[in-house]
């Protein structure tokens, strides 16, 4: 299971309050936190917190990398806005990887966004990784079939630009729980991943924002794991979560002890942590 590590963002009270006060230890500390956790990589997202949002994301990487011990965790520079990842990138040291979080198939007032991912990402070296969401510029579709309609279209669009479907996390866009008429949104998703997984051989990954489903709601974290356990039995093999949730990580080790993905024993939680350190 790759692990996107969500607590990297400016949405948070404490991060964005470390990002306006330049306060290091506080993101450096997040960052080790989270690496010795099991993060596969570590989202970083200005979010709120600054309106020079290009310079904030440059401080981020060069603070996080600055750790003390070294951080060599990958990165996953998370915007919508091209300039603010491009800006993450003249600082990062992207030889152990680096995720582009995320662009849509198109918006309204960029058609060509994903084609400016796929760029970044080529210039960024071999193993750059795009989020692309199923999203275009009529905005997140509400059904399964549109959902898929866009994956495909990223897919074959990445396909055409000689970009590795492997290289690509197609998100299908967890949205709320708790908002009217949004109880049948899960399942559609999951119906979308059955669809999704069978796009390209190999297969793209798959990937959600795994807090979204339950923002609003009470017991989040029984409802971030409930779904995350769902989703990993169709096809998802990414999540950006909070892995500092020792029962969400549980679930992570269970989900893939059951699907035969790790070797059963007593002590498989004690593995699990040991060899995704």
């Amino acid at each position: 299971m790759i692990l996107i590590a969500e607590r990297i963002n400016g949405m948070f009270k404490d991060v964005k309050q470390a990002i306006q006060e330049k306060n290091r230890k506080v993101i450096q500390d997040l960052a080790n936190k989270q690496t010795d956790a099991g993060a596969s990589y570590l989202d970083v997202n200005v979010g709120t917190a600054a309106a020079d949002q290009e310079g904030t994301m440059q401080w981020l990487v060069e603070t996080i990398q600055s750790a003390k011990g070294g951080c060599s965790t990958p990165l996953s520079l998370d915007s919508q806005k091209p300039n603010v990842i491009a800006a993450g990138l003249k600082v990062i040291n992207a030889e152990n990887g680096v995720l582009l979080n995320s662009t849509p198939l198109n918006k309204k007032t960029d058609e060509e966004i994903l084609d400016k991912y796929i760029e970044m990402a080529n210039q960024a070296g071999p193993k750059a990784c795009i989020i692309a969401l199923t999203m275009d510029k009529n905005g997140v579709p509400q059904d399964t079939d549109t959902r898929v309609a866009i994956a495909a279209d990223i897919v074959t669009k990445a396909m055409e630009k000689g970009f590795d479907a492997q290289r690509l996390f197609i998100d299908p866009i967890v949205l709320p729980l708790k908002v009217p008429n949004a109880q049948v949104q899960p399942g559609n998703i999951l119906a979308a991943m059955d669809q999704i997984r069978f796009l390209s051989d190999p297969p793209p990954h798959i990937t959600v924002g795994l807090s979204n489903i339950s923002q609003g709601a009470a017991e989040r974290s029984l409802i971030n794991r409930v779904f995350l356990a769902m989703a990993m039995s169709h096809g998802l093999d990414s999540a950006i979560a909070d892995v500092l949730d020792e029962d969400l990580m549980n679930v992570v080790a269970a989900s893939d002890m059951l699907m035969n993905k790790q070797i059963y024993s007593d002590s498989f939680l004690k593995v699990y942590k040991t060899v995704n350190k």
